[in-house]
């Protein structure tokens, strides 16, 4: 069980490390604009605030990932703080800006939250 934990934050970090990505330097292209829905002029006008927000998801790969290199029991309490931070950040990501994000973001925390928990 704990190999699973293990796989599943290693994959919630990469998500993460992914949206960062998107966010901070792919914003203005096609992948930022396919997903957010906006024209070049509006992604330009909110590349800042998809900076920041990728930033702030780079935060919480490096948590998972600090989680993942530490040894127990600090990396199983970092593992559920982060897994609950992806989680609670997901949830008003999904009510207050993209039901999406519900499905990407909250449901994946959600679950390897529920294994790090069953594994710990």
């Amino acid at each position: 069980m704990q190999t699973a934990a293990h796989i599943l934050v290693g994959l919630l970090a990469a998500l993460h490390v992914y949206i960062l990505v998107l966010e901070m330097f792919l914003w203005e292209g096609a992948k930022g604009r396919e997903l957010s829905g906006f024209d070049a002029d509006m992604a330009k006008a909110t590349a800042p605030l998809a900076a920041n927000q990728g930033l702030y998801n780079g935060f919480l790969a490096a948590g998972l990932i600090w989680g993942l290199i530490v040894s127990d029991p600090t990396g199983f309490r970092v593992q559920v703080f982060f897994t609950i931070c992806v989680t609670v950040a997901g949830l008003y990501g999904g009510l207050t800006a993209n039901r999406r994000i519900l499905f990407v973001q909250a449901l994946p925390g959600a679950v390897a939250l529920a294994v790090v928990l069953a594994a710990g």
